[in-house]
């Protein structure tokens, strides 16, 4: 039973992470209620959305929406900030790192008011001084703290008003870039129990898929809300999980 029901949450929480991010709230929680170690937890995440994001991001890559010449350099990018945030975050207290996940996101939710992003543009991920920073950044912030990464690549590229389904591509090659490492780390370290993590697995697998099909049609005007919703439930989420 535990297997089919680790099969939903991964269909679940990858295919709303597709759309908008924020999957990992959905999944960890779930895990953990099973009764998965908190370890094996992290690393069954980590290594199905390095399967499930790169499956998603192939899928638009096939479909000539994404140019791997034109986002290749994100990989790095990500890593470099991954790394960054991970040494940081030995420096810090866990409750610092919980008021600035809080104050990213509530920044972010503000910010989607006012910006003119609107994920209608046409223009092309480049290598700019607004681009390098933002997700050397949001790096860092996955490093740090992790969950909603997504979430605010999503704002970054409707800031640099990128397509919807682009963004979608380029947040996937992000996550498996930042997951890659940290699954490789949890393998070596011998913390999966395989049957489970396959099982998330091929829920991600078949989230990721559906979830870029669902992106493929959905209206650029509907993106915005939809982020919004998501941004809510994580701030919420993470209060709650503080306090309680």
């Amino acid at each position: 039973m535990e297997y089919i029901m680790l099969f939903i949450i991964g269909v679940c929480a990858t295919t709303v992470g597709t759309l908008a991010g924020g999957g990992g709230f959905i999944s960890f929680p779930a895990m953990l209620i099973l009764g998965m170690p908190v370890h094996s937890a992290i690393g069954a995440n980590k290594v199905s959305n390095t399967i499930s994001s790169f499956s998603s991001f192939f899928h638009l890559y096939k479909k000539k929406e994404i140019s791997l010449k034109e986002s290749f350099w994100i990989i790095p990018v990500s890593l470099g900030g991954g790394l960054s945030g991970g040494y940081i975050a030995s420096k810090i207290s866990g409750e610092h790192l919980f008021i600035i996940a809080v104050i990213l996101l509530i920044f972010a939710f503000v910010t989607s008011f006012k910006g003119k992003g609107s994920f209608t543009g046409e223009n092309h991920l480049k290598m700019d001084k607004f681009s390098i920073p933002g997700l050397y950044g949001i790096g860092i912030y996955d490093g740090l703290f992790g969950p909603g990464q997504g979430t605010l690549m999503f704002y970054l590229f409707g800031f640099l008003k990128i397509s919807y389904i682009q963004a979608v591509g380029l947040v996937r090659l992000a996550t498996f870039s930042s997951c890659f490492g940290a699954a490789i780390s949890y393998i070596a370290a011998g913390k999966i129990i395989w049957p489970l993590t396959v099982a998330l697995m091929l829920g991600s697998l078949t989230g990721a898929q559906i979830g870029v099909r669902i992106a493929e049609k959905l209206k650029p005007q509907y993106v915005k809300p939809v982020l919004r919703i998501v941004t809510v439930a994580l701030i919420i989420h993470m209060v709650v999980d503080q306090v309680f």
